[in-house]
């Protein structure tokens, strides 16, 4: 966004008047009661220089706490070889349609011949645009490991962003960012990078909240409306809603509630008043961003709505949330990989049914600062109030069957009555916004202090005033500590020798279970044609095609895989052990008119050998 420099020097002059960075030597960004003096050459940097500052210390912060995930960025893949594989070819096969043709973005190569198969679980569709870089299996996890890692530091930058705009001092910010991105967890969904990639919403808060002039201190002020901040909010949200409605679907009803409410204290103004309490250009900065946030998520749920159309068994029942629930104690409990709480845990872990969905420890920073922040804090008494309230709401719904009686009301309420709800099959996840909530309490606790503390006679004394300043490092520390994970990478299995000259549309046997998610990100080798994969459902398709295959080879089989367009069956012997295809190698071929030969570690099968693939 462009914006004149004359606007910039206001705007940044009156900054430590109104929302005070200014008495611990630009150190903590403390409150601080007086004048600062006007240096306009610098003050008019200091916003660009503190950014540029954020967004290196994020990336650095993210490399570090995400660590080993850079070490071997072409060969290991965070988590384990299940959903991160399949996310590896979700962004892959993205840059591939818009490379090649992007009206087929929706039809992709696995689950042959099904359609609309890109909408069988979260798309990651806003990271298409690295799904250009690079081709083949080492770039996709090359490019995912990479996301991975920005994901962590993108949060960090956004909550960051978030609670300096609403009044929070730049150490308490840091501090809160941490705790918020690196939140022990977090470290549970280290294969889920839908999950993880939560900084656009903390993000466009932020420039939303920064384009309306409104703080948790000041309050709305409307001098300081910048409809651009507004727009690039909405833009960015946008964004984020492409990533998934895992953790996006939540974020369109907060927004369209925010703005139902800013709509009306609109209304009522000019009923009351006779006088729009905001511009009129920010007012249709707000229409357009609206509608452009709408646009993206009808776009991104019309395919979805589509497969639900095609296949009824896609749609999840309520038993699902309330397999996942977590328990109450499950705001105790931290996920094995958390290298500071995760042993003490185990215990406690032992007992739950599915952990990595129901271990939720936001982690001892936000838990015990975000609390003290309602009571002690730079924020004014009505917000900390509100978002007190929030935290009981969000956490209340986090524990979804296992609040009141079986959910209601509660979460399974509104899997009841708000559409698209009942497919957010874990409640844990809201923890996002707990969390985030938690941050915002923790920092206006932590900038209160600093300004205390810089107030008060010990700190007069250079010698105070140092030991004042370290003291007041150790939550930043504590987040980072608690940051500290010891995920497995494990080294991703290379694509068979038969994936570079395979006759498509293709199988591979077995055709079950977490192998599909494997073979589906060796496709990424050229995207050829596969009736594999693996979702939430299976699609009518694939059933027939896995039933025909159970005594493949034979005539009845090879008939049916011919007529529905298969031209090629890859078997991996070392994986057939303890499946329905175990005796398919020992079956004979003869009489069949088709072709079996071993290629690399894989025995082929070609159903149509007199054209060449």
């Amino acid at each position: 966004m462009a914006i004149a420099d004359d606007s910039v020097e206001v705007e940044v002059v009156m900054e430590p008047v109104r929302h005070g960075s200014v008495a611990m030597a630009e150190v903590t960004g403390s409150r601080g009661d007086q004048t600062p003096a006007r240096r306009p050459a610098r003050t008019v940097a200091r916003v660009p220089r503190e950014y540029s500052t954020v967004i290196a210390a994020g990336m650095l912060l993210a490399v570090a706490l995400t660590w080993p995930t850079l070490r071997h960025p072409w060969t290991t893949i965070p988590g384990d070889l299940g959903d991160p594989t399949l996310q590896a070819w979700q962004i892959a096969w993205a840059g591939h349609a818009l490379r090649t043709d992007p009206s087929q973005l929706w039809q992709t190569n696995a689950f042959f011949p099904a359609a609309y198969s890109f909408a069988y679980t979260d798309t990651l569709l806003g990271y298409a645009p690295a799904g250009l870089i690079g081709t083949g299996p080492e770039a996709a996890v090359f490019r995912y490991n990479l996301l991975f890692v920005l994901a962590y530091a993108l949060a960090f930058v956004g909550a960051y962003a978030l609670v300096r705009q609403l009044g929070a001092a730049r150490l308490a910010a840091a501090a809160a960012g941490v705790a918020w991105a690196f939140a022990p967890w977090r470290l549970a969904h280290s294969g889920h990078l839908n999950v993880l990639s939560v900084g656009g919403i903390a993000l466009c808060l932020a420039m939303l909240a920064r384009g309306h002039g409104w703080s948790l201190r000041a309050g709305r002020e409307p001098g300081r409306h910048r409809p651009g901040w507004a727009l690039a909010g909405w833009a960015v949200a946008s964004w984020q809603i492409t990533l998934g409605f895992a953790v996006g679907l939540p974020l369109v009803y907060f927004l369209f509630v925010a703005g139902a409410l800013f709509a009306a204290s609109a209304g009522w103004s000019r009923w009351r008043h006779g006088r729009l309490p905001y511009g009129e250009r920010l007012l249709a900065v707000d229409a357009l961003g609206g509608l452009l946030f709408a646009t993206a998520s009808l776009l991104m749920a019309r395919p979805y709505l589509r497969v639900l159309d095609l296949n009824p068994q896609a749609h999840r029942d309520l038993s699902w949330s309330r397999m996942f629930s977590p328990p109450l104690q499950g705001f105790l409990i931290t996920p094995g990989d958390s290298w500071l709480w995760g042993g003490s845990s185990a215990p406690a872990r032992a007992t739950l049914s599915w952990p990595p969905e129901m271990a939720v420890f936001p982690g001892a920073t936000l838990l015990l600062l975000g609390v003290a922040g309602l009571f002690y804090s730079v924020f004014r008494a009505r917000y900390r109030i509100l978002l007190g309230l929030g935290v009981l709401c969000t956490g209340a719904l986090t524990l979804g069957s296992n609040l009141g009686a079986d959910g209601n009301p509660g979460y399974l309420t509104l899997s009841r009555l708000l559409p698209g709800w009942d497919a957010l099959r874990t409640p844990g996840r809201l923890m996002v916004w707990a969390g985030l909530l938690l941050a915002v309490l923790t920092a206006g606790m932590i900038t209160e202090l600093a300004a205390r503390v810089d107030r008060h006679p010990f700190t007069a004394a250079r010698p105070g005033r140092w030991a004042a300043h370290v003291a007041l490092l150790i939550p930043l520390a504590l987040a980072i500590g608690e940051g500290v994970n010891r995920t497995p990478h494990p080294e991703v299995p290379r694509s068979p020798v038969a994936m570079r000259s395979l006759a498509a549309p293709a199988v591979f046997l077995p055709s079950d279970g977490l192998l599909e998610l494997n073979i589906m990100f060796w496709s990424t080798d050229g995207f050829p044609r596969i009736a594999n994969g693996l979702a939430n459902f299976v699609p009518n398709s694939q059933e027939r095609i896995r039933r025909s295959l159970t005594t493949f080879p034979d005539a009845v089989s090879v008939a049916f895989l011919r007529q529905v367009g298969i031209r090629s069956v890859v078997v991996l012997p070392d994986r057939l052990a303890g499946t329905p295809w175990e005796g398919t190698l020992g079956r004979p071929v003869d009489g069949l008119g088709i072709d079996r030969r071993q290629i690399g570690e894989a025995i082929v099968y070609r159903l149509d050998p007199r054209q060449d693939p």
